[in-house]
């Protein structure tokens, strides 16, 4: 059980506080998305922005940092971490992003750096009794390795530094995009994960394909055909199961909805699972199921456990420990 950007669903996600609650509720791993900032120190943020999740609209002295970059497919306009030194990340509080969570702890928490986390990490595994994992997602590779910010190799000398460098580790680093884990296999011996992204599920129950989450962006960037829903298929497992141990489709890749009804795509799990490839899905919500649930959590984990789900991302670590002990018994 993963927790999502930590315990997110109670406290602003990607604070120590909400990685150190997780792992109170009973996390199995703690999940830090990794961007680099202005000056090559990696923080923690789910984006390389920070509009959403932090107090940046009331720091008039960065008012002029906001520009729009362009991706080829789509653009954003932000205030993009990359153009901040780590002095100036400090100076930002956390919020919470979703408005109807609480926000009782906005702008108490400040952005912390990679290593910081891992130190809360090994921390909590002494004071626990037991060995907590970390699934680092690197966002946005190709963007920061084209402005000089590279995060691969940094992201791996912190984890090598904190004794975590190595197959038997608890961690996976994970990205939507395929050539830095490519990239990353002949790098570490650390475990990886390939994400698989959508946008949305039309009226028949299939998954929509729309920019930014139609297909990894280097793939954008090398001009190479196709989408994420051909990394699903069994010709694309083959090409997954070459250099990552895990798989995390979108959970609508899944298990989707077709009037009102679920429809369970078990064919991937299968298929995956054929090939040696775990399977992960994400994000698990309280507060954001599919009204077939009758507002009840853990029958969603049920199903997907059921599928043969291997592990899942949440922002309810409490709920999803929960809904793994009754599944195992």
């Amino acid at each position: 059980m993963i927790a999502h950007r930590g315990a997110s669903g109670y406290l602003p996600e990607h604070t120590l506080a909400a990685y150190e609650a997780a792992v109170r509720m009973g996390a199995d791993h703690i999940e830090p998305d990794v961007v680099a900032t202005k000056d090559g120190h990696l923080v923690v943020r789910h984006d390389p922005v920070l509009t959403d999740s932090t107090d940046i609209l009331s720091h008039p002295e960065f008012a002029g940092r906001k520009r729009t970059v362009s991706f080829g497919t789509f653009e954003i306009t932000d205030f993009f971490v990359s153009d901040f030194t780590l002095a100036e990340i400090k100076t930002l509080r956390a919020r919470q992003v979703f408005v109807d969570r609480s926000h009782a702890d906005d702008d108490r928490y400040d952005i912390p750096t990679l290593q910081e986390v891992l130190g809360l990490r090994e921390r909590l595994s002494r004071e626990a009794g037991r060995s907590i994992g970390i699934v680092p997602e690197i966002k946005f590779p190709t963007l920061h390795r084209n402005l000089g910010l590279p995060i691969e190799e940094k992201l791996v000398d912190l984890l090598d530094r904190a004794g975590l460098n190595s197959a038997s580790a608890p961690v996976w680093i994970q990205s939507f995009e395929q050539a830095n884990l490519k990239a990353l296999k002949k790098m570490t011996p650390i475990k990886l994960l390939q994400l698989i992204s959508g946008s949305d599920v039309d009226a028949s129950g299939a998954v929509t394909l729309l920019p930014p989450d139609d297909k990894p962006y280097d793939w954008v960037v090398s001009g190479r055909a196709g989408t994420y829903a051909d990394m699903l298929t069994p010709q694309g497992l083959d090409e997954i199961a070459t250099y990552a141990s895990v798989v995390s489709p979108w959970k609508r890749w899944l298990v989707s909805f077709r009037d009102g009804q679920p429809i369970l795509h078990t064919d991937i799990i299968d298929n995956a699972h054929a090939r040696g490839l775990e399977v992960f899905t994400w994000t698990l919500r309280n507060d954001r199921l599919d009204a077939f649930y009758a507002g009840d959590p853990m029958a969603e984990y049920a199903q997907l456990f059921g599928m043969g789900v291997d592990g899942v991302f949440s922002d309810f670590a409490d709920t999803a420990v929960a809904a793994r002990n009754r599944f195992a018994q």
